[in-house]
């Protein structure tokens, strides 16, 4: 009997850890999705015969989407419900991967890359306040992390598909299977993960704190009986219920602005810088241009290509470490590890992009700094992918109350998503302009004032419950 009872009062870690996965489904479908674009550039420019300009915006398009699906379905989840947003950006996956690829003009291109938008902008902030809202707070971060590892793993296997398919045609912007060129089928890879994602959803619960929001006591009782056992469960529906009782409204963007004040909460800035910093690093040059920036120096395509499959493991595994380290020594130590590593690594760039040689064929030649211009790159992956990656949607998941998380989810995912387009349809044209060394330049300043940042405005919130987080 006691073991029983012992056993009805325990956390069910496995099935915290499984409905977890399949949130993480959605980050690495973000993950694959702004992935996936980086081997298909010159593809798109030859079919769509776009210039450099162009071309930014093929490829950026995606963001303004994911501006506008972090904005709305942060919202959006307090009305309908966390999972019921997910499974909408399910089905928007599906639609962007097929149509993508099958589209003819750039117009019809972009339409659907923005669709995709959507649902990765969705997904961005609904899978960490989802793992947010159902995890025991001593391994809330661990758990979180883990969207990170899903958004790198995305990002790994759309490179490895990439390069596999490139190869199987012998380039991006060959036929291949039935007639379609190369780079389409790198777009419909995708289709395999999201209708997995979209079945898996129908087998998770709501959110036990959206459930307590809308007064649906008896089904929320029945999530944290699940999720924690009994006496842990009606502990969890007490101080939850208490918490949510306090909301003298329904919970709205009013919420953002502080009434004594009449000025937007301090809390809300915080966590705009930490979603904002997190693009001026510059990490989604990387992400999406790789294969164009390592061309630039010198590689081939292929070789371009393998050197993202580097990329992507050795940030795989530097999100494992935060995953082992984040509920230990806490949010912002890691985040300022990070940033002083991507600043060090970063400068190491932009000094052997500044001493390249120019060659014949226009492109830069970076002779001795070759090797030096890897170990930057990989290092800076790698401090990025144990920090910043994972650490800032960990955080923005977290750090906001009850009354507080959709509405400055809404706004933090909004501005995360707007620099992440700024700095990725700026990218060909700095190319261009003042060259990788000016523009690294740039991410390093990035790099050097998230420290700052971090240092003078960001709280821990390692090991407290989400009841316990102020405004």
């Amino acid at each position: 009997m006691n073991q029983v009872a012992t056993q009805e009062n325990q956390e069910n870690i496995g099935f915290i850890l499984l409905i977890s996965c399949v949130a993480t489904i959605g980050g690495f479908l973000f993950g694959f999705d702004s992935g996936v674009i980086n081997g298909t550039v010159d593809g798109l420019q030859k079919a769509f015969n776009s210039d450099s300009v162009g071309t930014g915006f093929n490829v950026a398009s995606m963001l303004l989407g994911c501006a506008v699906g972090a904005f709305f379905a942060a919202r959006m989840a307090d009305i309908f419900g966390r999972k019921t947003l997910l499974i909408v950006a399910a089905i928007f996956f599906i639609i962007s991967a097929y149509g993508s690829g099958i589209a003819t003009s750039s117009g019809e291109f972009i339409v659907f890359r923005i669709i995709g938008g959507l649902a990765v902008g969705a997904a961005s902030v609904l899978a960490p306040a989802y793992i947010a809202e159902v995890a025991p707070a001593r391994i809330r971060g661990s758990l979180a992390t883990i969207q990170q590892i899903a958004i790198i793993t995305g990002l790994f296997l759309a490179f490895v598909s990439n390069y596999f398919l490139a190869n199987a045609a012998g380039q991006s912007t060959a036929e291949f299977w039935f007639g379609f060129e190369a780079w389409r089928w790198m777009f419909w890879m995708e289709l395999i993960p999201a209708s997995l994602f979209l079945i898996l959803l129908m087998f998770i619960p709501e959110s036990p704190r959206y459930l307590i929001i809308k007064q649906r006591y008896v089904k929320a009782e029945k999530v944290l009986f699940k999720l924690y056992g009994d006496v842990e469960g009606k502990s969890h529906l007490k101080t939850i219920r208490e918490s949510v009782e306090k909301f003298d409204h329904t919970p709205s963007m009013a919420d953002l602005i502080d009434k004594a004040t009449g000025k937007i909460r301090p809390l809300v800035w915080v966590g705009i810088g930490l979603a904002v910093f997190q693009q001026f690093v510059g990490i989604n040059v990387v992400f999406y241009y790789g294969a164009v920036l390592w061309q630039a120096v010198g590689f081939t395509e292929s070789d371009a290509l393998q050197i993202n499959i580097i990329s992507g493991a050795v940030s795989i595994a530097a999100c494992i470490a935060t995953v082992l380290l984040i509920d230990r020594i806490g949010r912002k130590p890691i985040l300022l590890i990070g940033s002083v590593g991507m600043a060090i690594s970063l400068g190491l760039m932009v000094f052997a992009f500044a001493n390249a040689d120019l060659g014949d064929n226009g492109k830069l030649d970076l002779g001795e700094y070759g090797t030096l211009a890897l170990i930057g790159a990989n290092a800076y992956v790698i401090f990025f992918n144990f920090s910043w990656g994972p650490v800032m949607w960990v955080m923005l998941g977290e750090m906001f109350p009850n009354q507080l998380r959709g509405s400055g989810l809404a706004i933090a995912g909004l501005a995360q998503w707007l620099a992440n387009f700024l700095i990725t349809i700026s990218f060909p044209v700095m190319l261009t302009g003042i060259g990788l060394a000016g523009a690294y330049g740039f991410y390093t300043l990035g790099a050097v004032l998230s420290a700052i940042f971090v240092f003078k405005y960001v709280h821990e919130t390692k090991g407290k419950e989400l009841e316990e987080m102020k405004a």
